[in-house]
């Protein structure tokens, strides 16, 4: 199974090559907020990264609810590909108020 780490790493990496800027999402005052932060042309991505079938804590559904009440996305990423496509299809403009893995918050 590939860890958390390495799939974040590759992502990270691939993003970059397509043109985005990325930083870590630290918080002194929460643990539970997404991982990265991602930027492009006035876009916002916003990403839980989880290790394969691996799903977010009871708190960090209550950060990404809270972000989806306020109109973000939170996409929870499990692997390379995945993660890759993300940066990679065409954003339609939508307002997705789930997260990408299809749960509602």
């Amino acid at each position: 199974m590939t860890r958390e780490s390495i799939i974040e790493k590759k992502v990270c990496n691939y993003a970059i090559t397509q043109g985005w800027v990325t930083f870590k999402w630290t918080s002194p005052s929460s643990r539970f907020v997404p991982d990265r932060l991602y930027f492009k042309d006035g876009k916002v991505k916003i990403v839980e990264f989880k290790a394969p079938r691996c799903k977010p804590t009871k708190a960090q559904r209550i950060v990404h609810g809270m972000l989806n009440n306020h109109g973000f996305t939170v996409h929870i990423i499990d692997n390379i590909d995945e993660g890759k496509l993300l940066f990679t299809e065409k954003d339609k403009g939508e307002k997705d108020m789930t997260c990408s893995h299809g749960g509602k918050l």
